[in-house]
């Protein structure tokens, strides 16, 4: 098919791995470094916040977050995600990436600073505040998913395409694990300047006045990586897949990718006009057409990302409540505020580095040697093992002599998610779909994913509270249990495992050859 591709497209397929792609991955990396902190940094401070604006005065145990201003501060960036990858997605097949790409930008860095510049001290009025910012956060950071990735597949050679996006996805890793290292400077430094005793010696005394900062240094912080890149992506000039078979002028396509290249290039308008003539580029996504080529692949994309992002955002959410129930977070009446924060991050951190960070590498490493089918089947496969594994002895793990296998099978978890079915499930949405459909298929898929990880958020509060309703969390109604929620998330996995089987590989394979873009009036893309 390479024949009846645009040169210029032909060019970008097999040009040698050069510095503009590293400059890409950068570019569009920073955003997801930034996207990482910002959504999963609200889990490390959600315990100082219960402490600061809801203690209560004789209560044996420090203040919590009310239920559902709980399940609101977590949730509430997740509904502002999904948003935004709908929008953003839509808007980057109607506007171009490079147009879209610096809005989202902007939004994610002036409300990661608004979220630490909450009104008042009333508590309600904070957490308003914070949930409006949030939600508008995670508007901004919805729209980076379909345009970082749509960006990065359409720049890839054909060869080292998987790697390169999921390179871009990867920076997630590096943005986890500097929000827990953050937190822990932050706190620790707090910590030893403001000296406080334990809730269980002095309940008030315990949360220092200071803390206050504390949090909002950690929330604002995630706006600098994202400003730092900002000039870089204005820089950046469109897609030659957009500009060519979106916009239709070869002229500009052809004179960018010269640039990018250093290669000579001609324009053909022509042949831009043909392929744009051909009946394969003239359905759009609500028609019988595109259900016929690619319905069962968007809903292979959508029903992975949804079930890997309930397993994979309930873990990072009720992570520290595992950790608390095996002891491996103290429990909080024998800390302080900052102490508590301190901990916390310390676990996220451990768990980043020694699973999270290594997973996605590997999925960089062999996605263009095993391909994606294989990796995403195998991490499904393994996610299903593992969350059984955990869940089927689960009182063997809560033994003290146990607590360190618990971990090491808890992150072994962490890092078939990443070397599978999160990192896979992003790569793919950015291959398989036509041109002019791209963005709004990878915002679609990943909507569904938020979605899931919406279910996780939410739902999981409840789902893991003791079954004791003694023992449950104040405010909390008695849940499952950790035990039977790791059972119902093993079965998440099994399902991920299933509907892998929808979608189809495309390594080695050029974008129209995947999207049947090229495809003659008798040729049918299945």
């Amino acid at each position: 098919m390479a024949e009846d591709n645009l040169k210029v497209l032909n060019a970008l397929d097999v040009a040698k791995t050069q510095w503009y792609h590293f400059t890409a991955i950068i570019i569009a990396g920073m955003g997801f470094f930034t996207d990482a902190y910002d959504l999963f940094c609200i889990s490390l401070v959600t315990k100082m916040l219960g402490r600061i604006y809801y203690h209560v005065d004789g209560a044996q145990k420090p203040g919590s977050l009310p239920p559902n201003v709980s399940a609101a501060v977590n949730g509430v960036a997740f509904c502002g995600t999904l948003t935004g990858q709908l929008f953003f997605g839509w808007l980057g097949d109607k506007m171009g990436r490079k147009r879209v790409y610096g809005m989202t930008l902007m939004v994610m860095v002036l409300c990661s600073i608004a979220s630490g510049l909450s009104f008042s001290r009333d508590p309600k009025a904070v957490m308003a505040t914070l949930c409006f910012f949030r939600f508008w956060l995670g508007f901004g950071i919805g729209g980076d998913y379909p345009l970082s990735a749509t960006i990065m597949s359409e720049y890839a050679n054909k060869k080292t395409r998987g790697a390169f996006i999921a390179a871009v996805f990867a920076m997630q890793g590096f943005g986890i694990l500097a929000g827990g290292m953050f937190a822990m400077i932050i706190s620790a430094a707090f910590d030893a300047r403001f000296k406080a005793p334990a809730y269980e010696v002095d309940p008030i005394g315990s949360t220092v006045p200071q803390a206050d900062y504390v949090w909002r240094i950690i929330l604002m912080v995630g706006a600098l990586p994202a400003l730092l890149t900002y000039y870089w992506r204005m820089k950046m000039p469109e897609t030659a897949r957009y500009t060519a078979l979106v916009a239709k002028n070869a002229k500009q396509a052809a004179s960018d990718m010269s640039k990018v290249l250093q290669v000579d290039l001609e324009a053909e308008q022509q042949k831009v006009e043909e392929i744009a003539a051909k009946p394969a580029n003239a359905f759009g996504l609500f028609t019988k057409e595109f259900l016929r080529r690619h319905g069962l692949h968007l809903l292979g994309t959508t029903s992975t990302w949804f079930l890997l992002d309930i397993a994979f955002y309930s873990q990072n959410l009720f992570q520290k409540d595992i950790f608390t129930a095996i002891g491996w977070i103290p429990p909080a009446k024998t800390m302080t505020a900052l102490g508590e924060v301190f901990k916390i991050a310390r676990a996220q951190t451990l768990i980043a580095l020694c699973s999270t960070v290594p997973g996605y590498w590997f999925t960089v490493a062999l996605i263009d040697r095993m391909g994606r089918f294989a990796i995403q089947l195998l991490g499904f496969s393994m996610m299903t093992v593992f969350m059984f594994a955990l869940a089927v002895p689960y009182e063997h793990w809560t033994h003290k002599d146990n607590r360190i296998g618990f971990v090491a099978m808890y992150s072994l978890t962490f890092f078939f998610a990443n070397f599978g079915p999160n990192a896979t499930t992003f790569v793919v949405p950015a291959e398989i779909f036509p041109a002019r459909l791209r963005s709004t298929c990878h915002g679609i898929s990943a909507a569904s994913g938020k979605l899931g990880a919406m279910v996780g958020a939410f739902g999981f509060l409840y789902l893991a509270q003791n079954q004791d309703k003694s023992k449950a969390d104040a405010g909390y109604p008695a849940g499952i249990g950790v035990r039977n929620s790791l059972l119902v998330l093993g079965v998440v996995n099994f399902l991920g495992t299933l509907c892998t089987f929808l979608v189809p590989e495309s390594k080695g394979k050029s974008l129209e050859e995947m999207s049947g873009e090229n495809e003659n009036s008798n040729e049918a893309q299945v």
